[in-house]
């Protein structure tokens, strides 16, 4: 700029006041839900309330290698019950395959197993989950029934199966007995015990 330009340019300017610095955050007004918003959420918390199934479904869980060998028994479960368990032992019941099905539908059936399970009074399942090689996620079911089994109080223990059952992509089960199938057990105990002093 020339020197005649900007002397110019100051005498233009000269009564001008710079403004004074505003550090005021106007906050933007949030838009009130539409009434579809509103039906939506009001019916996903209804569906939430009605849904009796206690498994979660959480974004992340404890990953499970497709050939780890997993296997747990809770607080009360004998080793020698765990041991027939680990090893195949037990009579399988009742059946669950996983293989294609998707995470929320997994964890209704497992929810639905052990349920009826424990009503009908089953006390060994096997659930082939798979291992999920050829997955983006490999192992992604067989590390979601684990977290359910975990969550499950129907659930006694339960541990990879042996080779002939699907190996590490499958689990054996141990179901928690009814209270009907206990009063029994003890009612054939007790029998017993008073047969055994009568003779």
């Amino acid at each position: 700029m020339a020197d005649h330009d900007l002397d110019l340019f100051r005498s233009e300017m000269g009564d001008v006041k710079p403004l004074a610095p505003d550090n005021r955050v106007t906050a933007r007004a949030q838009s009130a839900p539409s009434p579809a918003q509103l039906a939506r959420r009001e019916a996903a918390v209804r569906e939430r309330l009605k849904d009796p199934n206690p498994l979660t479904l959480p974004e992340q869980v404890t990953e499970i290698g497709p050939h780890d060998i997993v296997g747990h028994r809770k607080n009360g479960v004998q080793e020698g019950v765990y041991r027939k368990l680990r090893l195949g032992k037990y009579e399988i019941q009742a059946k669950l395959d996983l293989h294609r099905i998707t995470l929320t539908d997994g964890r209704k059936m497992v929810h639905d197993l052990l349920t009826e399970a424990h009503q009908r009074g089953l006390r060994t399942l096997l659930i082939t989950h798979g291992k999920g090689m050829h997955s983006p996620q490999p192992a992604r079911m067989k590390s979601y029934v684990m977290h359910w089994l975990a969550e499950s109080d129907l659930v006694l223990a339960w541990h990879s199966a042996r080779p002939e059952h699907g190996g590490a992509g499958a689990t054996y089960v141990l179901v928690r007995k009814s209270t009907e199938a206990s009063l029994r057990t003890r009612e054939v105990y007790a029998e017993r015990s008073r047969r055994q002093r009568g003779s």
